[in-house]
C-alpha cells in the first residue's frame, strides 16, 4: 500500500518517519488479512450460542388519535406539525 497516496487522499501531512512507520504497520495488516484469506472455511452458517427469539407481537389495529387530538398540544399549521426552521 502506498502510504503517501492514502495520506494525500485523507488530506493529512506525514513526516518521512511516520510514512516509514505506517508502511510497516500496513504491511503487517495486509499479511494478517492474507492469512485469513487462506483459511479453509466450511459453508455452514454461523450460530448463536443462545436461541434468539424475536420479541414481537402480532400487528393488530387499535385506537388511534384523530388529527385534532394529535395536534392539540403541538404547534401546528394547516393541519401539520410545525417545527423550527432548519436553514
Amino acid at each position: 500500500m502506498d502510504v503517501k497516496k492514502i495520506a494525500s487522499e485523507a488530506r493529512i501531512t506525514l513526516t518521512e518517519e511516520e510514512i516509514e512507520k505506517f508502511s510497516k504497520e500496513l504491511m503487517k495488516i495486509e499479511e494478517a488479512f492474507s492469512e485469513i484469506d487462506e483459511l479453509e472455511i466450511s459453508d455452514e452458517p454461523c450460530f448463536h450460542p443462545l436461541e434468539v427469539k424475536p420479541d414481537l407481537r402480532e400487528d393488530e389495529p387499535g385506537e388511534t388519535l384523530t388529527s385534532e387530538e394529535a395536534l392539540s398540544n403541538a404547534e401546528s399549521e394547516d393541519g401539520f406539525f410545525k417545527g423550527p426552521r432548519v436553514m
